[in-house]
């Protein structure tokens, strides 16, 4: 009896390790010729392992302190402000120089490298809840502000809110939106997720729009899977179809309308990234390429291994920092032999994971969001008119 509960455990164990230490990038989903829903088998079998692993203390603290936090956009802006203020007095490049990161354990370590650039100004702004269309309206779209997004990468929004109305969409911004619930699906805490959609969906409502706009592959991927999320909720199953049928990636959508706004010329060699939620999860791979190659000026140089994660995947780079750091190399090591200009993706946690595995003597090179550059080649376009 006691050896086989020590095999039961063993085996536990085990089944807990592989799926921690699955990225979830869904590349296997892609790869499979059998067209297995691998997707689907990974959605089952996390909220089981967070029922039957026996994590440490400080795990599952970490856990706690990151689900405490990250789904949370009013207190990630309440942290945002002394961590700008860590940025800016010089005590975070003092301890750099000191060494004294190097102390703290290896997620800690990871955490604080990760931290974007916080602009104080940027936390100050917000988009308001309708947008105007300029010229005829074409569309009435709804847009996601995200969590770690509207905190950290604002500006991100802000510019597709801006393409969004060049290119005569109406943009309607529910301003009681929260959390979509990604992060919670992706680490098993189901209970989580489903009542974080069911929010979403709430605030989403009553904004009458024709398409829900998503400019981070991770949510994109979760949202349109809302269907299957709350499939056995009596009150949602329909309603949470209906919306999910609704969502699209921004590149979906731009990619859909003949352009309407002049681009301007924008001298970039670009290195385009396929975040794994986009190309494998949602299997959207051209419409990021068409909408840049029609861009004057810009070359896009494809990234070898392209079909490989870098690292981020959410917060397995948080988690499990010593592999994540592995991919992370391998796709930096990819992208500097198209020698670019600028790195450019659909998703903001893989642009901060490439962003820390340039050295020195890459650091000038940018990385940018997809619409950052639409919007700086509609802008030119302006300029030039």
């Amino acid at each position: 009896m006691r050896l086989r509960r020590d095999r039961r455990e063993t085996n536990a164990n085990s089944f807990v390790e592989h799926i921690d230490t699955c990225l979830g990038c869904m590349a296997c989903v892609t790869a499979c010729p059998s067209g297995v829903q691998y997707d689907s088998l990974l959605e089952a079998a996390r909220p089981e392992v967070e029922r039957v692993a026996h994590r440490s203390l400080g795990d599952r603290l970490f856990r706690r302190a990151i689900f405490a936090m990250f789904p949370h956009p009013a207190r990630l802006r309440l942290m945002a402000w002394p961590l700008g203020l860590y940025q800016k007095s010089g005590v975070q490049r003092l301890l750099h120089a000191s060494g004294l990161l190097k102390l703290l354990p290896l997620r800690l370590q990871s955490m604080e490298q990760l931290l974007p650039e916080i602009s104080f100004s940027a936390l100050r702004r917000e988009l308001p809840a309708v947008i105007p269309a300029e010229g005829a309206r074409r569309k009435r779209v709804g847009l996601l502000l995200g969590c770690v997004q509207r905190v950290f990468f604002g500006d991100v929004n802000a510019s597709t809110a801006r393409v969004l109305a060049a290119e005569g969409c109406e943009v309607v911004v529910p301003q009681a939106q929260g959390c979509c619930g990604a992060l919670a699906e992706h680490s098993g805490e189901e209970a989580d997720a489903m009542a974080a959609a069911r929010r979403l969906i709430d605030a989403f409502d009553d904004s009458a729009v024709d398409t829900i706009v998503v400019n981070a592959a991770g949510c994109g991927s979760a949202m349109k899977r809302y269907g299957h999320l709350l499939r056995n909720d009596r009150a949602y199953a329909e309603r949470a179809k209906a919306f999910a049928a609704k969502c699209r990636d921004i590149s979906e959508v731009l990619v859909d309308l003949e352009p309407r706004a002049p681009r301007g010329k924008v001298a970039m060699r670009v290195a385009y990234h396929d975040a794994c939620h986009l190309q494998h999860a949602q299997g959207v791979r051209v419409p990021p390429r068409r909408l840049l190659q029609a861009i004057p000026g810009i070359e896009v140089r494809d990234v070898a291994e392209s079909e490989i994660c870098c690292g981020s995947a959410g917060i397995y780079n948080l988690l499990e920092p010593e592999p994540a750091r592995q991919l992370r190399d391998r796709k930096v090591a990819n992208i500097l032999r198209t020698e670019p200009d600028a790195v450019v993706s659909s998703n903001p946690g893989c642009l901060l994971q490439i962003a820390t595995g340039f050295d020195a003597a890459h650091r000038h090179i940018r990385v940018m969001h997809l619409v950052e550059v639409l919007d700086r080649s509609i802008a030119e376009g302006r300029r030039q008119a």
